[in-house]
């Protein structure tokens, strides 16, 4: 068994809720093997504050979180990743910065729960669903054997990832 804690960076546009999700999530069920970070290619001013609360419901960790620039990430000092995921189709067609140490990069798609329209408990519900389809995939890419894997094998587990069609079963963190 390895001890290495591989680091994982989620994209979105706005880092305010897919990518949030997909890092608190990491953090939690990854926790003895990965340090999961997310940002935006424009991020905005907050974390959507439904992000928070479903977060909260499941008891998750918010503390700390904020909305950031992928910039940060390609800076000197910034954590070596290891694999990039963008998870909004809008931030898999731009252009990225040049992340240092050659990451593995993939892209799983999700609808933007914050662009959803509807009443505030038809927007609860579909916070919840986005939720529980970034939590089905996080638990499978935790479960990769990474250290039996070569890095082509990895490229093309994590792109199988983001072509399946998601399932919205319960996670319990």
């Amino acid at each position: 068994m390895s001890d290495k804690i591989y680091n994982t960076l989620f994209l979105c546009t706005g880092n305010s809720a897919r990518s949030i999700m997909a890092e608190v999530l990491l953090n939690h069920l990854g926790r003895d093997r990965f340090r999961a970070y997310s940002a935006g290619s424009h991020p905005g001013a907050q974390v959507n504050p439904l992000t928070l609360e479903v977060l909260q419901s499941t008891r998750l960790q918010v503390e700390g979180l904020c909305s950031k620039s992928w910039d940060e990430f390609a800076r000197p000092g910034a954590p070596q990743l290891d694999f990039v995921i963008t998870l909004c189709d809008s931030a898999a067609g731009e252009v990225c910065p040049v992340w240092p140490g050659q990451p593995i990069t993939a892209h799983w798609g999700f609808e933007d729960p914050s662009a959803f329209e509807g009443t505030a408990q038809e927007k609860r519900e579909f916070f919840d669903k986005i939720f529980r389809q970034i939590a089905n995939r996080i638990k499978i890419f935790n479960s990769l054997p990474l250290t039996k894997l070569d890095r082509v094998a990895i490229k093309r587990e994590l792109d199988a990832l983001g072509d399946r069609v998601t399932q919205t079963s319960t996670i319990a963190p």
